[in-house]
Parts: C-alpha cells; sequence; structure tokens
C-alpha cells in the first residue's frame, strides 16, 4: 500500500511541478519519475534551509513539487548544452 501512495504521492507532485515549470515534457511516467525522485531533493533542499511545509499528503506533495521543479530545472539546463 506504501508503494501506491508513493507512486500517487509522485505523480502528483510531479505533474505539478511540471504545470509551474514549463520545459520539455517528460510524459506521464516521467512525471511519476521526477516526482519520486523529487521529493527526496525537495526535502533535503528545504530541509537544509530550515524550511518546514508540513506533514500529510499536502506537505508530501508541496514538497514534492518543489524538488520536482528544481529537477525539472536541471533536467532542462542539460538538455539545452
Amino acid at each position: 500500500m506504501e508503494i501506491l501512495a508513493t507512486l500517487i504521492i509522485g505523480g502528483l507532485a510531479g505533474w505539478l511541478g511540471s504545470m509551474i515549470y514549463k520545459g520539455t515534457s517528460l510524459g506521464l511516467l516521467g512525471n511519476i519519475v521526477v516526482g519520486i525522485i523529487g521529493s527526496f531533493a525537495g526535502y533535503w533542499v528545504l530541509g537544509q534551509l530550515g524550511i518546514y511545509i508540513g506533514s500529510g499528503w499536502v506537505g508530501a506533495i508541496l514538497t514534492g513539487a518543489i524538488g520536482a521543479i528544481i529537477i525539472l530545472f536541471l533536467i532542462n539546463l542539460i538538455q539545452k548544452k
């Protein structure tokens, strides 16, 4: 059940990140992967800055979206070269 929740949160975070940061489209699977990786990146970056968004689904999705935006920015930097 936790894997399903991780996929749902990752998908929503990736989709939200791709809606905010307009760049290359990665599709549904790409959004899920970027959202899951972005969740880890978001928690790390926000933790280093001392920022805590909250707990629960909403906090996880927002943190993942922030991380997804960071990951999408880095992907677009690499692809443009």
